[in-house]
C-alpha cells in the first residue's frame, strides 16, 4: 500500500477532543419510515435485497457444508435510536461449530472475510451503507431491535424509552482513546513502524473488549458503546485500522519503505 500526500496530510488531522459531537444520540418517535411501514413490517422490496446481498456474501466465504440459521437487520435502524450516522447491520447467523471445532481461529477468519467484504463494497439503501457481520448463532446479541429476514418478523421488537446517557463520561473516554490513536500517528509520522503496528493492535482489542463489556452491562446507551459510536463518527476508527495496515507494509519492506510500484 502506497502512502500517498492525501494520506499523510489526513494522519496529520487531529481532532480537539473538546469538540466531540455527541447530541446525535437521542431517541426518535418512530422507526425510520424509508424501511419500515405502519405496522413496523420491512419494506418488502429492502428484505429481498438484503436477503440476496446476505446470500451472495455467505456464498463466497466456501463453508457449503455450513448452515444459515437466519439473516437478521440490527442496530439503530432497528430501533429507534437510528440517525444520519446510522447504517445497516445486516447479519448472517451460523452455528460456529459446524464451521471448525478451533474457536478462535473461526472468528479470525469471519471477522477478517467480513472486514475484507465491508471495505471492498459500497452498497446504500435509502442513503445508508450497509455493514454485513457473521455472528454466532450460540452468541448472546446486545441489541434494541433484531428482524429476522429470513422469516419476515420480529426476534426482537424496539420500544422507545428514555434512556440516561452520561454525556460527559461518553466525551472522556473517547477523548482518552482519541490521544491513544493520535499517539499511533506519531510513531507512524516518526516511521517508528514496528511500534506503530504493535499499539494499534493493542489499541483495536482494547476498544473490542471495552465495548462488549459496555454492551452486556450497560446495554446500546451504555458509556462504552456511545464512545466506541463517536469514534467510528469521527473517523478515528477508520485511521486506527488504516495505522494498522500501513504500519505492517512499512515494518515488513526493506529500509521501512513501501514500493510505489
Amino acid at each position: 500500500m502506497i502512502l500517498t500526500e492525501e494520506w499523510k496530510a489526513y494522519l496529520q488531522e487531529l481532532q480537539d477532543p473538546e469538540k466531540i459531537d455527541v447530541s446525535s444520540f437521542e431517541v426518535q418517535n418512530e422507526l425510520n419510515p424509508k424501511f419500515w411501514d405502519v405496522e413496523d413490517r420491512l419494506d418488502p422490496e429492502i428484505g429481498d435485497r438484503l436477503y440476496e446481498i446476505a446470500k451472495q456474501f455467505f456464498n463466497g466465504l466456501g463453508l457449503a457444508w455450513v448452515d444459515i440459521v437466519d439473516i437478521t437487520f440490527t442496530g439503530s435502524l432497528a430501533n429507534f435510536t437510528w440517525s444520519q450516522y446510522s447504517d445497516i447491520d445486516l447479519h448472517v447467523l451460523i452455528d460456529y461449530n459446524q464451521v471448525d471445532e478451533n474457536q478462535e481461529l473461526v472468528k479470525d477468519y469471519l471477522r477478517k472475510s467480513s472486514g475484507l467484504w465491508n471495505r471492498s463494497h459500497d452498497i446504500r439503501m435509502k442513503g445508508y451503507e450497509i455493514e454485513v457481520y457473521i455472528q454466532d448463532a450460540n452468541e448472546v446479541h446486545h441489541s434494541g431491535g433484531v428482524y429476522s429476514i429470513k422469516n419476515d418478523e420480529w426476534i426482537e421488537k424496539p420500544s422507545i424509552s428514555d434512556p440516561k446517557i452520561d454525556f460527559e463520561s461518553i466525551q472522556k473516554k473517547a477523548a482518552k482513546l482519541m490521544e491513544d490513536i493520535d499517539e499511533v500517528s506519531e510513531l507512524f509520522r516518526n516511521k517508528e513502524y514496528a511500534a506503530a503496528l504493535e499499539e494499534s493492535g493493542e489499541i483495536k482489542r482494547r476498544i473490542r473488549k471495552f465495548r462488549q463489556s459496555g454492551l452486556e452491562k450497560g446495554g446500546i446507551f451504555s458509556v462504552e458503546n456511545l464512545a466506541f459510536k463517536v469514534l467510528r463518527r469521527n473517523g478515528y476508527l477508520q485511521t486506527l485500522s488504516s495505522l494498522r495496515i500501513l504500519s505492517y507494509d512499512k515494518s515488513m519492506s526493506i529500509n521501512g519503505e513501501s514500493s510505489d510500484k
